[in-house]
């Protein structure tokens, strides 16, 4: 039976890296997938990227993207999915990608972002954590040597930005991976 499954990291943890390899071995073994990344993240230009320098063609989604009825109509329907920056699906999104699943026999794997940079859940990633059948955490390292779990965004000088909207597309110039201590003390006790 096919499942969706949740990798989630913080910033720099290879979850790009990781859909690729997954993206590959589907391939290797004559497999159909079908990649899919964030319109949102205008860096990605219609690829999914990785840091390590691997990249892929790929769909992209919006708020408004019915991911189900996309792959379903496809001639043929891929045999995995892959989503990329899932962070950013909606509710909609994520039940579609579990229908995917549950009625067309698809495996579906999904990539992104727990958190964000005030350490609240992205809307994709709370429908994900509810409704995947399987959750995988992938390990970033903060520069103490730690897990990192959190997403800093800094501004131009490093320094810690408190407030903004939730979305604010970057890489290492505007986010830095940390463990929970060190982002609580860089933002100033949150309680």
């Amino acid at each position: 039976m096919a499942k969706l499954y949740f990798y989630y990291a913080s910033m720099n943890a290879g979850k790009s890296s990781t859909l690729l390899q997954a993206d590959f071995n589907y391939r290797e073994r004559g497999m159909r997938t079908m990649l899919w990344t964030a319109q949102l993240d205008t860096r990605s230009e219609g690829m999914v990227r990785s840091r390590i320098g691997l990249e892929a063609d790929a769909h992209l989604y919006d708020p408004a993207t019915d991911l189900w009825a996309e792959v379903t109509t496809r001639d043929p329907v891929p045999d995995c999915v892959l989503v990329d920056e899932a962070q950013f699906l909606t509710r909609d999104q994520a039940w579609q990608l579990a229908r995917l699943a549950d009625e067309a026999g698809i495996p579906v794997v999904c990539y992104g972002l727990r958190t964000d940079f005030r350490g609240e859940l992205f809307p994709g990633s709370a429908a994900l954590l509810g409704i995947a059948d399987k959750l995988v955490e992938l390990k970033g390292v903060c520069h103490c040597g730690r897990k990192a779990t959190m997403n800093l965004r800094v501004d131009a000088g490093g320094g810690a930005v408190h407030e903004g909207e939730q979305t604010e597309v970057g890489g290492n110039d505007r986010y830095v991976a940390l463990c929970r201590k060190h982002f609580s003390e860089a933002l100033g006790s949150p309680t």
